[in-house]
């Protein structure tokens, strides 16, 4: 039969197909071709609508091809000459030639194959990418994509030490002297605009004199960040914004917004991301207000090399410029060289992979998902694969409509590709939005990788350096992306980062108090384990929606004060302590299969945590009242040293959160 095919698949992209007689034409745009042997064995192939010209995809000459043919017939005469004896083939000798010229056939067949280009392909370059940009998610077009999967190779691949880091940042003593180079001083340098111009803005604000280093040009992408009002205003207490700009940045609002579990039911919430804000006038706006506080923004700069010395942190640029400041700030995402290099190289724990799309054609469109799951965990590839949903009114037009579909792996050797992901997209789009993707255009298409490590928040590693946004490590391993708990945390860091340059207080101990432990976020590691598909886990295939539902039914009968923070990545001790509480008491047969998804170990490890979420709580709680009066009696070193310790229990038992 694997004979047959390849005569069939070679007929099909012959030049003079019609004239065989094993060819006949269906209707205008479809071939169907029927290959008959010995009157019992039938092969139908049809062509896509959207196939490529016959000479793209065959890519040989008409001799190469009739060369092709021969050699499919003589292997067609070795078969014919089989005899079956009690139901067992007796094949004769094959002559070398033979044997050649069928390999040589197999590998033509499997080139074939290889360059007809998958739907993903198809479809991405078929979407014009003139406006692409940096930064996290920035990148739509189908080369980014393979690159970002020879990434995602690398980090799935057996060694524990994905690549020996190049070394950026390096320690020297004495004094900078910047007598015979030309060097612009700052108070603080930023690396890495699209998230960093928040932050940058921020302290500018504050009258220190900031500078952003950009590799590309600095400026936000088409695809929408969907947050909460509430969370958004956090950048006007911050001082990025004023209230006015929120409006000029919101390109979308909708409610009501639903959590729904595939087979088992749903629960709908008011004002959980139901904003859509455009990136592209966001970054915009505080850019602009950035320049006009005096700071100073690099565009097309990167960094080669970061120098410490005992008075700066020098940073030297790939294209020969200098820059001298007290502070430098990585704010390079994900994959910063920075990062890896303090990290080693290391694995990450977990990633999230994400993959989605911006379409029109959506007519109905007011309403967006918060988290949708699968029924069951499928199988891509040699692994499994449990996916989750979002979807949300984009702001480009009425029928507008971006939907993610995203999952929890861990990286080893056969974790899903980005493109696999994407051929399963748009099989299961469809069904989940109830839309035909044929009646869909396609504005672009999304993917990313979000790796996280346990040991997050990262401390600094070095004097004058210090780490923020996905970078740091501060947003929660179940999200991806960072904007939400940028915007949390901003107003708390800011005025850190403000006393330790007016202090000097600028050593690699000082500044990881702006980075503390916070239980809250280690805590959160149970649940994208219990959210992650595991091989040979013994439980059913709908184990992880059915948990997720019955944890969501709880927090729905527990209210607005359990769920709501929950949903906006916030975990705090009493409301989870109620939640669990609850699901054990109404689903206790549910236990034995919770030991089997996340293991005993990653359970211990996590009772810790929830234990010091509770301590935290109590400090932040009962503590904190009876320090924080007494603070200013102490010395700068000590009072800087315990307002980060009150935030840090804060902060680190969710209790920041804002209804």
């Amino acid at each position: 039969m694997a004979l047959i095919a390849k005569l069939s698949f070679l007929l099909q992209h012959f030049p003079y197909a019609s004239q065989l007689p094993t060819t006949r034409w269906n209707g205008k745009d479809k071939t169907v071709l029927v290959v008959n042997v010995s009157s019992c064995c039938t092969r139908t192939t049809s062509a896509s609508n959207d196939k490529l010209s016959l000479e793209e995809s065959v890519g040989n000459s008409l001799k190469e091809r009739v060369e092709l043919l021969w050699i499919i017939i003589l292997e067609l005469m070795v078969l014919l000459h089989l005899g079956f004896i009690n139901g067992v083939s007796q094949c004769p000798l094959v002559t070398p030639l033979v044997q050649r010229r069928s390999h040589k056939a197999s590998r033509h067949l499997r080139f074939i194959a290889q360059s007809i280009p998958s739907r993903t392909q198809r479809i991405m370059e078929g979407i014009s990418v003139s406006g692409e940009v940096g930064g996290a998610g920035g990148a739509y077009s189908y080369n980014a994509l393979k690159k970002l999967d020879q990434l995602w190779s690398g980090i799935c691949s057996a060694q524990t030490v994905v690549q020996e880091p190049q070394q950026i940042v390096s320690s020297i003593r004495g004094i900078f002297d910047a007598d015979d180079k030309a060097v612009d001083t700052f108070d603080v340098l930023v690396c890495g605009g699209t998230l960093g111009i928040f932050i940058a803005t921020a302290l500018s604000s504050k009258g220190l004199r900031v500078g952003i280093v950009e590799r590309n040009i600095l400026k936000g992408r088409e695809q929408e960040w969907n947050i909460s009002r509430k969370e958004l205003f956090e950048l006007v207490e911050a001082g990025v914004l004023v209230e006015d700009d929120i409006e000029e940045a919101t390109a979308m609002k909708f409610n009501p917004n639903r959590c729904g579990f595939e087979g088992k039911g749903e629960i709908w919430v008011e004002d959980i991301l139901n904003l859509g804000v455009s990136p592209a006038k966001l970054i915009e706006i505080v850019k602009k207000r950035f320049i006009s506080l005096g700071g100073v923004v690099f565009e097309g700069y990167s960094v080669s090399s970061i120098c410490i010395y005992e008075d700066a942190a020098v940073l030297q640029l790939a294209e020969g410029d200098i820059l001298s400041s007290r502070l430098i700030i990585d704010a390079m995402g994900n994959f910063s060289p920075v990062v890896k290099q303090i990290r080693c190289g290391r694995k990450p724990d977990g990633v999230c992979l994400v993959v989605g799309s911006c379409a029109r054609g959506f007519k109905d469109n007011s309403t967006s998902d918060v988290i949708y799951s699968s029924s069951s965990v499928k199988k891509v590839g040699t692994s499994e694969a449990q996916y989750f949903w979002e979807a949300f009114p984009a702001g480009s037009g009425p029928m507008d409509r971006t939907t993610y579909m995203f999952t929890y792996v861990n990286p080893q050797p056969g974790s899903p590709k980005l493109e696999e992901l994407l051929e399963e997209y748009w099989d299961l789009m469809p069904h989940y939005q109830g839309v035909s993707l044929e009646n869909l255009e396609i504005l672009r298409v999304i993917y990313g990788i979000f790796p996280t490590y346990r040991d997050s928040p990262l401390p600094a590693a070095f004097n004058r350096v210090l780490q923020f946004g996905d970078a740091s490590g501060i947003q929660s391993p179940v999200s991806f992306g960072g904007f939400g708990s940028l915007t949390r945390h901003l107003q708390r860091l800011v005025t850190g980062i403000y006393e330790a340059i007016n202090e000097d207080f600028l050593d690699s101990y000082n500044l990881s108090l702006l980075n503390p432990y916070m239980p809250n976020l280690s805590a959160s590691w149970l649940f994208q384990r219990a959210m992650s598909a595991r091989q040979q886990s013994n439980v059913s295939p709908d184990f992880i929606t059915e948990l997720l539902y019955v944890n969501f039914q709880s927090m729905q009968r527990l209210g607005d004060p359990v769920l709501r923070p929950f949903l906006q990545d916030v975990v705090q001790f009493v409301p989870l302590a109620k939640t669990l509480g609850l699901v054990m008491l109404t689903k206790p047969q549910l236990l034995p299969s919770i030991f089997k998804q996340v293991g005993i170990p990653v359970l211990l490890d996590w009772s810790g945590h929830f234990f010091m979420l509770g301590y935290y709580t109590f400090l932040s709680t009962f503590a904190d009242p009876v320090i924080r009066p007494l603070l200013s009696s102490f010395p700068s070193k000590m009072n800087y040293e315990w307002k980060r310790r009150l935030e840090a229990w804060k902060y680190g038992a969710g209790l920041d959160y804002k209804r």
